[in-house]
């Protein structure tokens, strides 16, 4: 990256860091003003020393929650991607999937994750099957629009030169659905974590939904929002990793400002 462009992130980034570390003071500073004890709302520094005493214990739980998140997305995006080219290639796939995709939509996730753990047990499978039900559909609608947007000029342009379906689809018709499908994929990748603590919620043994349910009962409530703290610095980086992605295997998709 030059030094150039870093330069420019970082000017651009000032305004959330500023606004952030505003809303953090008046945060701590109400907390202090009004007396706000600490199982109602603990203040940001009570939370940050949670943080640190609590780090081993929050790793610890942590580890398996991201994993299921990243394995959960990992198989939405697969699914997702090809749900959305067999949409786009057989319209009989349309007419028999996609009305299905959308009723399963309506379908509340989180009462079928009882379902899944009734089915699979405790382990990691039925929260990476809730995560997969959370990010699944974004992805194929994502990649059914992208590939519903090729420009028909170019399709003809490529028979005409006699290109096959198939080489079509590779050089015309994937290139340019792809800043949907990242569309799809960073609107999805923000529900992966979700998907995974409401796995936890509903039955685990590990994982920082599991600790949320634990010190929501024993009243540890700063080390609660702390949890959260870190759910949410997760979801964060697998944000910028899809974008990370994008940027180094599809930088023509991307528009500078």
């Amino acid at each position: 990256m030059k030094p150039r462009t870093l330069k420019l992130r970082t000017v651009r980034a000032l305004p959330a860091i500023l606004l952030a570390l505003l809303a953090l003071a008046a945060w701590e500073l109400a907390v202090r003003v009004f007396a706000i004890p600490e199982f109602l709302l603990p203040g940001p520094s009570a939370i940050a020393e949670v943080f640190w005493e609590s780090r081993g214990l929050l790793l610890e739980h942590a580890i398996p929650t991201a994993g299921e998140a990243l394995a959960g997305f990992l198989g939405a995006a697969i699914t997702g991607l090809l749900s959305g080219v067999l949409i786009n290639r057989s319209p009989l796939a349309e007419r028999a999937l996609y009305p299905w995709l959308v009723a399963s939509q309506t379908l509340p996730v989180i009462a079928i994750a009882p379902i899944l753990v009734t089915w699979f047990g405790y382990g990691p499978l039925p929260k990476v099957l809730v995560v997969v039900l959370f990010c699944f559909f974004p992805i194929t609608v994502a990649t059914v629009d992208g590939l519903r947007a090729t420009d028909p000029d170019l399709i003809r342009l490529m028979r005409s030169f006699g290109a096959s379906r198939r080489k079509t689809f590779f050089m015309v018709e994937a290139p340019g659905a792809l800043p949907f499908l990242f569309g799809g994929l960073r609107l999805a990748v923000t529900y992966c974590v979700i998907g995974a603590v409401i796995g936890e919620w509903v039955g685990s043994s590990k994982g920082l939904g599991f600790l949320m349910i634990q010190d929501k009962a024993q009243f540890e409530i700063p080390r609660l929002f702390a949890e959260i703290a870190v759910l949410s610095a997760m979801g964060v980086s697998l944000f910028l990793f899809v974008a990370l992605v994008q940027r180094l295997t599809a930088p023509w998709t991307l528009r500078e400002r």
